[in-house]
């Protein structure tokens, strides 16, 4: 007999006859504690989440998923999906849980004439770099190679071509999607409106997607991009004008910030090594020579320690911040949106830097804005779409011993900075301590989200996420 939890916080056991229909019925297969495949599926990016779900169904198909799909709600259990496994939050893996690992689903096909994509939920961000680089196309995506499509996708998504291109959700032109009844949906702006409404932005609330559609971009292969380095000192007057060049830039530019301990980067002196630093991101698509014009100002600025911008292949400045974001390691998030950089905010924020818990702790402020603002704030379930900055508050390090220190500085931070703040948050970096934040993530969406919810999942199967209550259930109810 196997033990699983159910939706309503108890358990059951499911006989071995079971399990084994449910397997034959499967292209992929069942798993349990003790086979290398349930290991696999359980072990996700953040370290902080260890956890033995009851039963693995590893999917390679839509008919999986729905096999596994009517397993759950027939038994009444609770349900996890995982897909990449990059969540902060660790919602893809849950104690005593049925996993739905997706992660085997990695197929990314593209129409270099149509200029689509078509990408199944397991295909991380650098299997789709590979195969639209391959035609010099491009999806506006995150900054983190080996992020999931299928999460940052559903929670909004945003990176180094977002100012031009808008947030992945506004290239996504449909879904094949499984609802909680097991069903085989097509959504898109002509079929399933108000489903493809809700998943752009509302997260894994509605089912669990089987296939993106994207439209995709020209860009690269080559663009200029690159870092500029100046000691933390300085900060204080670089954000100052950081924040007039970022609000007059071209969609064409996005220029991040990030304050850290400089890691020994090869183009760093041995003796800034280990320094409180901040650093200029760069990402600059279009004509070379237009780019080095829109980037004087910033260069401009300040006594760097280091300017290494130049030419780089897009798919390959895709990957640049892949060694300070490796699997293996224990990560905690907070997160602001700012409308603004007021030099109050600043202050804190240097202040904090200034006694990191953890070397690989970091804090980035990312310029959005440009298409994104674009969008109507109803147009999709995601609805920050002023022009604004996303704070991420990225504490990281090694062991459970460091946890107290990183989370309360991490904390400590995110409540200093908070009257500045717009009170809104991007639903991606919230961990899985901000039950009471959904509310703030969707802002006028919020009402509308429920009666999707209830339209396509009433008994609110799919639950482990930042929760949308079904219409007519408590927000604050399990």
């Amino acid at each position: 007999m196997t033990r699983l939890k159910t939706l309503d916080g108890k358990v059951t056991s499911i006989g071995a006859e079971t399990i084994e229909n449910l397997a034959a019925s499967l292209r992929g297969g069942v798993f349990s504690d003790g086979d290398s495949e349930y290991d696999e599926a359980r072990t996700i990016w953040n370290a902080m989440v260890d956890r033995k779900p009851g039963l693995v169904v590893r999917a390679m198909g839509t008919s999986d998923v729905r096999s596994a799909v009517n397993f759950a709600r027939d038994n009444g259990l609770l349900v996890a999906i995982r897909s990449g496994g990059h969540q902060i939050a660790g919602h893809a893996v849950a104690e005593g849980a049925l996993l739905i690992d997706l992660s085997q689903m990695r197929s990314v096909r593209v129409d270099p004439t149509k200029k689509t994509a078509r990408v199944e939920p397991g295909a991380s961000l650098g299997d789709v770099d590979k195969e639209t680089q391959s035609h010099a196309l491009a999806l506006p995506m995150g900054i983190n190679s080996t992020t999931g499509i299928a999460g940052l996708t559903l929670g909004g998504g945003f990176g180094w071509i977002t100012r031009k291109f808008g947030m992945t959700i506004d290239s996504l032109i449909s879904v094949d999607i499984v609802t909680a009844d097991g069903a085989f949906v097509r959504a898109s702006a002509n079929e399933n409106a108000d489903l493809f409404w809700a998943i752009r932005g509302g997260g894994g609330n509605f089912g669990i997607v089987t296939s993106f559609e994207f439209q995709l971009h020209d860009v690269g292969p080559e663009v200029l991009a690159g870092l500029i380095v100046h000691p933390l000192k300085d900060a204080p007057s670089l954000l100052q004008e950081f924040g007039k060049i970022a609000n007059s830039a071209p969609d064409e530019l996005t220029i991040w910030v990030v304050m850290r301990k400089a890691p020994p980067l090869p183009f760093l002196t041995e003796d800034w090594h280990g320094k409180e630093v901040l650093v200029f991101a760069i990402c600059y698509i279009g004509d070379e020579e237009d780019g080095g014009e829109a980037l004087k100002q910033l260069r401009a600025l300040g006594n760097p320690v280091a300017d290494v911008i130049g030419p780089s292949p897009f798919v390959g400045w895709q990957t640049a911040f892949d060694p300070l974001l490796t699997p293996g390691m224990r990560n905690y998030w907070k997160s602001h949106d700012f409308n603004g950089l007021p030099g109050e905010a600043v202050s804190v924020l240097l202040n904090a830097i200034q006694s990191l818990p953890d070397p690989n702790c970091e804090v980035f402020i990312a310029h959005v804005g440009g298409a994104m603002a674009r969008v109507a704030d109803d147009a999709t379930a995601y609805p920050q779409r002023s022009s604004h900055f996303i704070m991420n508050v990225h504490t990281r390090w090694e062991d459970a011993s460091g946890d107290d220190a990183c989370i309360g500085w991490a904390r400590k931070l995110f409540d200093d900075t908070a009257q500045y703040s717009t009170g809104s948050v991007y639903v991606n970096f919230m961990p899985d301590d901000e039950i009471e934040r959904v509310t703030g993530a969707y802002g006028g969406n919020m009402e509308r989200l429920g009666r999707v919810k209830a339209r396509y999942d009433p008994g609110n199967l799919f639950r482990l996420n930042h929760n949308i209550k079904p219409a007519g259930l408590p927000q604050a109810a399990e």
